[in-house]
């Protein structure tokens, strides 16, 4: 197995999905790959034998595990992932991939057809709800309040109309 490049990376709990879900997010994002798979030994007491128990990956660089775990945990939006993004287009492709086969939630946030949650948002949003200018901050805040997937021109907009 290759150095590990941090000391810190997320183990992602799933239940029988860990590579689909692999192959997947390897497939949405750029600089991504399918590490390492690790099977159950033939002796395992628990896990079918040869079925996959973990997958090491890494996602636009960073490096994650998913491990075939059971059904006993489940994702929860109390941890999500946020993808910043430099422009509408990265912003609309990343939604569009993300949100196939799951649920959009309110500003920026959705969850994946694995019940992971994403956080998309433009480099330009965060931008702007942390001016400081509080009014600016202010109506970049309200304008995204509303929306599902973030339409920065929306929120320019909502800035510059005072």
């Amino acid at each position: 197995m290759a150095r590990i490049a941090s000391k810190l990376h997320p183990c992602l709990w799933f239940d029988g999905q860990a590579l689909p879900a692999a192959e997947f997010y390897t497939g949405v994002f750029p600089d991504s790959s399918i590490d390492r798979i690790t099977r159950f030994p033939s002796d395992a007491t628990e896990g079918e034998p040869g079925a996959v128990l973990l997958v090491d990956f890494t996602l636009a660089g960073t490096r994650f595990v998913g491990l075939n775990g059971g059904s006993e945990f489940a994702f929860t939006e109390a941890v999500s992932f946020v993808i910043t993004t430099e422009d509408q287009g990265e912003t609309d492709r990343y939604w569009s991939a993300l949100t196939a086969g799951g649920e959009e939630s309110m500003c920026g946030w959705l969850r994946d057809r694995y019940g992971l949650s994403w956080q998309v948002t433009p480099r330009r949003l965060l931008d702007l709800v942390t001016s400081d200018d509080a009014e600016v901050a202010r109506r970049a805040f309200q304008a995204m309040q509303p929306m599902r997937k973030i339409d920065i021109a929306t929120i320019e907009a909502a800035v510059a109309g005072g």
